[in-house]
């Protein structure tokens, strides 16, 4: 028997609009053009990774930038998105609360709350229209066969979603099962007509405004047609305390967005991986796609591919990685965010500081080249 569990269509949501977020857009945005700090102990850090990103542009790599949401909260999205316009960065992945913030900002131009507060309420992330219009996104994509990052990137930088008629995705699943095939969509078509049964929505456009969609990291890589993946982890992220949450649809959303990191991953033979301030989801997934590229190269003949790694964080490291990994009795031998890069094969250069004297930093001097 299945064990007992709460049923989240039980939950009571709120307007985002009565939420006491923390900051507004205007308070934390990074203007791309603006004179960078200076970048004190990080520059030869910097001065590495700008020469790593130009030789592997130069002859064709790729250059993947792996973030957490708090570049994101720190208003880098517009840097980050000149990076990518300028085509210095070609993929783009993140954790499900990296596109969270990106949305509530392009949205209603606030994001962050108190979560001690909110916890004891029992309302965190019991926030009606991030749970319903990411879903809705994620739901609307799927069945035109995209992950989770260009499903949102397209709503974010459309101002919404077509729905089709839910008369001709019942039709199209009762000739399925009258002649199954291996269709990847049918079971798309299946959530999303089960979506729009319990929420009564009808078939054609749905607008939804985001007045700030030129802040939207999302949007940019969407419309510069640079992969924007996210992995996310079911329950990690403040969508799944929601009437509309949907375990099948994230999940089937993300696996794509696997699929499509690790091709991306397999064009870092010679290009550069930034992670910055990912400390599990970006060493986590890229050790996984690292291998799954791999498998496939080794098949081919080809050896492994070997990356120019920088990793990001604020936390302070007095271990020199260049030398292997430091014994387990070591408190460095724990950081995942480093170890695991570390046996990834290539070259791995850790940058501890401030997210924001990196990247504009970066942003500065590409600009230039």
């Amino acid at each position: 028997m299945a064990y007992d569990r709460l049923d989240h269509r039980q939950l009571h949501v709120q307007p985002l609009a009565a939420r006491k977020s923390k900051h507004h857009l205007d308070e934390i945005r990074r203007d791309p053009d603006a004179t960078p700090p200076d970048p004190g102990a990080m520059a030869p850090a910097i001065a590495a990774t700008v020469a790593a990103i130009r030789a592997a542009r130069a002859s064709g790599g790729a250059v993947i930038l792996a973030y957490g949401a708090h570049l994101i909260k720190n208003g880098l999205g517009p840097v980050v998105a000149r990076l990518v316009q300028e085509g210095w960065i070609t993929h783009l992945a993140t954790n499900g609360a990296g596109t969270i913030h990106d949305w509530e900002y392009a949205y209603g131009g606030r994001s962050e709350e108190d979560v001690r507060a909110h916890v004891a309420a029992g309302c965190f992330g019991t926030w009606d229209e991030t749970g319903r219009y990411i879903h809705l996104a994620v739901l609307a994509g799927a069945v035109e066969g995209m992950g989770y990052g260009e499903s949102l990137g397209r709503f974010i930088a459309e101002d919404g979603c077509s729905l089709p008629n839910p008369a001709a995705l019942a039709a199209a699943l009762t000739a399925w099962a009258a002649a199954p095939s291996d269709d990847p969509l049918m079971p798309a078509r299946a959530e999303l007509l089960q979506a729009m049964r319990r929420s009564n929505l009808p078939a054609g456009w749905h607008r939804v405004a985001h007045p700030h969609h030129d802040f939207s990291l999302t949007a940019a890589a969407y419309r510069a047609r640079a992969p924007l993946t996210v992995h996310p982890g079911i329950g990690y992220d403040i969508i799944a305390n929601h009437p509309a949450a949907n375990g099948a649809a994230l999940g089937r959303a993300a696996y794509l967005d696997y699929q499509t990191f690790a091709h991306g991953v397999s064009q870092l033979d010679g290009g550069v991986l930034l992670s910055v301030g990912s400390a599990i989801m970006a060493p986590q997934v890229f050790e996984k796609a690292l291998s799954f590229a791999n498998n496939l190269r080794r098949q081919q003949g080809l050896g492994p591919i070997r990356p120019f790694i920088v990793v990001n964080d604020l936390a302070t490291i007095d271990w020199d990685w260049s030398t292997g990994e430091p014994p387990m009795d070591n408190p460095a031998y724990y950081l995942r965010f480093c170890k695991s890069f570390s046996r990834m094969g290539g070259e791995m250069v850790y940058a501890g500081g401030d997210n924001a004297v990196l990247l504009t930093n970066l942003q500065a001097a590409l600009a230039g080249a």
